[in-house]
């Protein structure tokens, strides 16, 4: 059990771990800004008081690129039970995307630097007259933020040293939480996870595997989700651990398969291609899903009989785990037991702390992107 939220299943084998325990008590122990954002002693950059008039709103759309959008979309995702609001995340630039005319919006535009040309093409669009805007970046005069002083729209100061895949936990992903009705200190769960021995450990025994298989020529993390409501939630570890580790020609390739669908496609490459993949199985126990009509099935199929959607998801999940072991590829396995703020914050900070430790271990600065720049110079180069 990594936590009481969630049953771990560890990758199999021993591992040198003496380097990154060290290097996680230094993180732990320093002033690392991304760090504090995991815990409950950082102080968000809005004012309760004067957010509080956006709270009547329904209708909200989240303007943003890549960390800035993705984090807030795996919240809504994972929590959508228990929140009454509608949200619509833009997140890509594309020619069709329309302004609805009827609905008016709160739109919240978020871009660290204030100039991402996506968002500034987005938020022309789609904006309209009588919506309500909140705009996040950094507090100086960028595109965004001299747009909305036009707009006469508030301004809250995204912090300059956290970086949009890290900043989850901060202003960027907090603010979206609450005006979807949760609470943000319910997701800050550092504090409580630096206690807890069985955390730590098991993060430091991932960090060993993860630099182990590297060596070995393994670049391939490969995740087997079992839980729709949990695509977002690795869109956005896919862009950390890319972006943060895809450096000096080092790097690990996140890729998401979505099950059981990718049974039927890919799952016989991951079992008998090649050999240079890891895997992490996830998935989340539901207690309500639609149940198996009796009267319906077979004879040829009875065991289908008084099972239901997760029963049936659940034995495929397993199935395929005992394969894996059987056929000794490296795997571990993530089993949520509730859907909760205090689940998701674990989460986050578990994949967080894991790719700032890779990074570290791998003499990579995992807190910059040099090459994705050189793309928007060019970008801009041809448009002018």
């Amino acid at each position: 059990m990594l936590t009481k939220n969630i049953d771990f299943i560890n990758f199999k084998g021993k591992y040198k771990t003496s380097k990154i325990k060290l290097i996680l008590l230094t993180l732990l122990k320093g002033s690392n800004e991304v760090i504090k954002s995991l815990s409950k002693n950082y102080n968000l950059n809005y004012d309760l008081k004067e957010i509080k008039k956006y709270k009547k709103s329904t209708n909200y759309r989240i303007i943003g690129m890549g960390g800035s959008c993705l984090g807030s979309q795996t919240i809504y995702d994972f929590l959508k039970y228990k929140i009454k609001k509608n949200f619509v995340f833009i997140n890509n630039l594309n020619s069709c995307v329309k302004s609805n005319k009827k609905s008016r919006f709160t739109n919240l535009v978020i871009s660290k630097s204030g100039n991402t040309i996506e968002t500034i093409v987005n938020a022309n669009v789609l904006i309209k007259k009588n919506d309500s805007n909140i705009f996040i970046t950094e507090n100086k005069k960028s595109y965004l933020y001299l747009l909305a002083q036009k707009l006469k729209a508030d301004v809250i100061h995204h912090s300059n040293y956290i970086g949009g895949r890290y900043s989850v936990l901060s202003e960027v992903g907090m603010l979206p939480a609450e005006l979807m009705g949760l609470n943000p200190n319910n997701f800050k769960r550092l504090n409580n996870l630096v206690s807890n021995k069985y955390f730590l450990k098991s993060l430091i025994e991932n960090v060993g595997a993860i630099l182990h298989f590297s060596k070995k020529k393994k670049f391939n993390s490969i995740i087997i989700n079992y839980d729709s409501k949990s695509e977002n939630l690795f869109n956005w570890y896919q862009q950390l651990v890319a972006e943060s580790l895809g450096k000096n020609k080092k790097g690990i390739l996140p890729i998401i398969s979505n099950m059981p669908k990718d049974n039927h496609s890919v799952m016989q490459l991951y079992l008998d291609g090649f050999k240079n993949n890891f895997f992490t199985f996830f998935s989340v126990r539901e207690n309500k899903s639609k149940k198996i009509i009796n009267q319906k099935i077979l004879s040829s199929h009875n065991y289908l009989k008084n099972k239901n959607i997760s029963n049936i998801i659940y034995a495929q999940l397993k199935a395929s785990e005992n394969v894996f072991k059987k056929k000794n590829i490296p795997y571990r396995s993530f089993e949520i037991k509730n859907r909760s703020e205090q689940t998701l914050g674990e989460l986050f900070c578990f994949f967080i702390l894991e790719t700032i430790l890779l990074g570290k271990c791998m003499n990579i600065n995992p807190y910059n992107q040099p090459a994705v720049e050189l793309i928007k110079k060019e970008t801009k180069r041809i448009l002018i």
